[in-house]
């Protein structure tokens, strides 16, 4: 790493154990990924309960990688009596930092999904915002049925028949035909 790994008590005593498991698995993060920048961890206490219980823990962990958005992961667990319980709650926050960066590394190879006819335009043609779905019609293709969930930035509500959208049509048929796995708005009308 360029920077030094920088590891943070907040809310809660300082604790070799937990400092040196930290330490462990960002070596084996640096063995498995070599490029990475810097890395910060915080480990803190979320919140003290009234009773004066053992707090629970949290982990945050932030990851720099060069020329891609910051890695974060974070989990909780209650803290017990029991130094190894802690190992959980860092385990799942650092494996969730190594699945962001596999996938990183995917991307970089070029080993991601690809969806056919992405970025096609077309045109609302029937629309059922009660039951959240609605059909598009492309130029040269087939009618897509897409959903709600498809639409992008919630727009669903704004849509009326003849909305133009940019749509990513699936690769597989949905149980109402070809489908719209992505669906944009444009901004403009057909003009009938």
């Amino acid at each position: 790493m360029q920077r030094p790994l920088e590891i943070a008590f907040r809310d809660l005593d300082p604790s070799d154990f937990i400092r040196n498991l930290v330490e462990e698995r960002v070596d084996r993060l640096e063995r498995f990924h070599p490029h990475i920048i810097g890395c910060r961890v915080v480990i803190e206490a979320p919140h003290r309960s009234a009773e004066g219980h053992n707090p629970p823990i949290g982990i945050s962990v932030e990851v720099d990688v060069p020329a891609r958005p910051r890695i974060v992961a974070k989990d909780a667990e209650a803290q017990r009596a029991m130094k190894g319980d802690h190992l959980a709650a860092i385990n799942r926050a650092f494996e969730a930092v190594e699945r962001q960066l596999d996938e990183q590394k995917d991307k970089q190879r070029g080993e991601v999904k690809h969806h056919e006819n992405v970025g096609q335009t077309g045109s609302v043609v029937r629309l059922f915002p009660e039951q959240g779905y609605g059909f598009i019609e492309l130029a040269g293709g087939p009618e897509l049925h897409f959903t709600r969930s498809a639409m992008a930035d919630e727009g669903f509500d704004q849509l009326k028949v003849g909305t133009m959208v940019q749509v990513t049509q699936a690769v597989a048929e949905g149980p109402m035909g070809p489908q719209a796995s992505f669906v944009g708005m444009l901004g403009g009308e057909r003009r009938g």
